[in-house]
């Protein structure tokens, strides 16, 4: 699985209330989360963010609460992958569930605007605008098997694993 798509770059400890306020979470529809991420932290972001796109944080990215509205918000506004140096956990399990790949990466070279090409199946990060490829840690095969079907419920209905 390839994904290629423009970076995003924010810093760390980004919590789940900084992805999506509280305020916005009562709802099911989809473009209203996705007009409402990330607007504490980058009010320009819902407008500059295009489908296929790729977010890069620091140190413990989704943290906070539980709510899987975080990772649906960005899954939401175009997010294809998000790279990060760590990961809260449930944040990475929520994300996973609903199709949206990560990336455990602990040092990289990458820019906001920079293009990624990003190898899921071999943990390969590489940055189109310096050439510099970087090593993450591979994802199970299991995990990578639920992001192809777009999330946990797909992939259950498919090999019918409950």
């Amino acid at each position: 699985m390839n994904i290629i798509g423009k970076a995003h770059v924010y810093g760390d400890n980004i919590d789940t209330d900084r992805i999506i306020p509280g305020k916005y979470t009562k709802t099911l529809d989809m473009q209203q989360l996705a007009n409402h991420v990330l607007e504490d932290l980058d009010p320009a972001f819902h407008r500059i963010v295009k489908q296929g796109d790729i977010l890069v944080a620091g140190e413990n990215f989704g943290c906070g609460s539980s709510r899987e509205q975080a990772p649906l918000a960005l899954k939401s506004a175009g997010i294809s992958v998000i790279i990060a140096h760590s990961f809260a956990r449930i944040f990475f399990r929520n994300a996973i569930n609903i199709g949206l790949p990560l990336i455990e990466l602990k040092n990289y070279n990458i820019q906001s605007g920079d293009m990624l090409e990003i190898s899921l199946t071999e943990g390969k990060v590489h940055n189109l605008e310096n050439q510099q490829t970087f090593l993450a840690a591979k994802l199970p095969d299991v995990m990578v098997r639920i992001l192809n079907e777009n999330g946990l419920v797909n992939y259950l209905k498919k090999y019918n694993s409950y």
